[in-house]
Parts: structure tokens; C-alpha cells; sequence
């Protein structure tokens, strides 16, 4: 059984098909598909079901997967941490981040990583605090910027302190709030809102904020992505509250500052355990190029 093989397995199993698969990996179909057949002759069970027209996975394949994965991934690892001993930095960084990042310059701290390690495939991705949290706990990312209600912080990683900011409201510049100098939360809490989607963190900061206040409020709309919910403002047809310094300039809608509105910290987070090369030196081009808080343990 061979790495290659264990690669074809997975670039059929994400595609679907033999072709696309092919392409992906850079080799001819005819290669890829003796090398599959080969490794189907060695392990004695077919891993994939084919037809003239689809490819599935046999249970004999599912069950194969994540122990091929984590074989590719650790000979990968091992890879980059020998090659890391002659200062050569390489392999995979994955990173996440919030919708809302601001307490530090990403693309800026990427381009700067880029020139000095060129070799690192990096990865980036989209979600909540709390989820990007045990993405790096079970190894899936290495990297994360995360935004907390100021009450809580990161639980089973290293992270060090970004930023701290608090919320302002956001109107349409019709709204018959928008030209007032300060608002408090008892004059929002008859207006839908837009916000992110219960349960996660970015949602918990204005839900916190809200409960504390002994008010109740209504989510209209629910979102992930900031230029919906910005847009949703710009229509009327909400009203959201968001960090200060993200909505600082933003096109078309106006911001209130609030006299009890929620505030948040912004964290660098990462494993607690082993931390790769690529991420341990993206940790010290992030941290040469910012201010941090000392660092912290979850």
C-alpha cells in the first residue's frame, strides 16, 4: 500500500468521478484508475461501486477513509518537521476567522507569511467562534481569529488577546434613529434585527447584552455573512448591532454609539498541543506585526 494510492482513494471519494480526480492529482485517468484497482487487489475488497455513469463509495471505502486521511496527514507532518529543521518552513496552514475581523490586518499578516514561506499550502475558512474552536481542538485548523462576548474566553487552546471593541447600533440612514447622538437598548428592542445565528458566539455577545438589560428583542433575520446583514440595514428592513472599529465607514448605513450595547475581545487561538511549523511561524509573523496581550491558556 502506497501514499499515491492512499491520494487517488480520497481525490475519487471528494469527486465523485474518476476523471475530475485524475485532473486534480495531475496524472492520467488510466494511471489513477490501475493504482485504485491495484490497492482494491491488495486490501481484497472494492472500495468503490462503478457504474457507466457514477462513482460511490462501497462500505469497504467509507470505512478505509479516515484512516487513509490520517495516514496522508501524518506523513505530511512528518514532512514539514523534518524539513523544518533546516529552516525550510512547509506543508499545510489552515486558518479561520470570523465574519468581522479586526484587531489584526489578516491579508496583511498573509502576504507576509506568503513571501518568507512560500512552500505552505494555506487553507482559510469561515465560521463561528465556538465551532472554529473545536475545529482546532481536533486538528482540523491550526489557526483561528475569534470573537468573544468580554465575559468569556477560548476553553482547551493557547490564544493571546487581539482586540477589545464594543457595539454600536446600525440604522439605515432613513431610520428615524439614525440622528441621534447616543441610543441605550430599551429604544432598539421593538426593531427586528439582523444578526448571526443563535448559538454561536457573535450572536451571544448582542443576546447577552440584551438579557442583561431585562429586555427581549426579535431576530428577523438570521446570517453569517456581514454584507448581507449590512445589506439587509441599507433596505430598512433591520437593524443590527456590530463591533465599532468593522463598521467604521461602512457604505450606506449609519452607527450609533450605545450607552449599555455589548462589547467583544477579538483572539489569536491556536493548539494547546504540538503546533505545527507552518503555524508556529505564521504565530510570529502575526505577533511581529501587532501589539498583543501576553499570551493565555484555555
Amino acid at each position: 500500500m502506497e501514499l499515491q494510492q492512499m491520494r487517488y482513494v480520497l481525490a475519487v471519494a471528494s469527486t465523485g468521478n474518476f476523471t475530475r480526480a485524475a485532473k486534480q492529482c495531475l496524472v492520467v485517468q488510466s494511471a489513477l484508475s490501475h493504482q485504485i484497482a491495484a490497492l482494491e487487489r491488495e486490501l481484497g475488497v472494492r472500495l468503490f461501486a462503478r457504474t457507466s455513469r457514477r462513482v460511490a463509495l462501497t462500505p469497504a471505502g467509507e470505512a478505509f477513509l479516515p484512516a487513509a486521511r490520517a495516514c496522508l496527514e501524518a506523513a505530511d507532518r512528518a514532512a514539514a518537521d523534518a524539513a523544518a529543521t533546516t529552516g525550510e518552513i512547509r506543508g499545510r496552514l489552515a486558518i479561520g476567522m470570523i465574519p468581522t475581523v479586526t484587531g489584526i490586518d489578516l491579508p496583511a499578516a498573509l502576504r507576509e507569511f506568503h513571501l518568507r514561506h512560500p512552500q505552505v499550502r494555506i487553507v482559510l475558512r469561515g465560521a463561528g467562534s465556538d465551532e472554529m474552536v473545536e475545529s482546532i481542538r481536533a486538528g482540523d485548523l491550526d489557526v483561528a481569529v475569534l470573537g468573544l462576548p468580554e465575559s468569556a474566553r477560548p476553553q482547551g487552546v493557547r490564544y493571546r488577546a487581539l482586540h477589545h471593541d464594543r457595539h454600536v447600533a446600525v440604522l439605515a440612514r432613513t431610520h428615524r434613529l439614525a440622528a441621534r447622538r447616543r441610543l441605550d437598548l430599551a429604544a432598539l428592542a421593538g426593531e427586528p434585527f439582523a444578526d448571526f445565528p443563535a448559538d454561536t458566539a457573535g450572536r451571544a455577545q448582542s443576546d447577552l447584552a440584551f438579557a442583561a438589560a431585562g429586555l427581549t428583542r426579535e431576530v428577523a433575520f438570521e446570517a453569517m455573512a456581514t454584507d448581507l446583514i449590512l445589506g439587509l440595514i441599507r433596505q430598512g428592513l433591520a437593524v443590527a448591532l456590530l463591533p465599532s472599529r468593522f463598521v467604521t465607514g461602512a457604505p450606506g448605513v449609519v452607527t450609533v454609539p450605545l450607552t449599555d450595547g455589548p462589547a467583544r475581545v477579538e483572539y489569536l487561538a491556536w493548539s494547546d498541543f504540538n503546533p505545527t511549523p507552518a503555524a508556529t511561524a505564521f504565530l510570529e509573523t502575526a505577533a511581529a506585526g501587532s501589539t498583543h496581550r501576553p499570551v493565555g491558556d484555555g
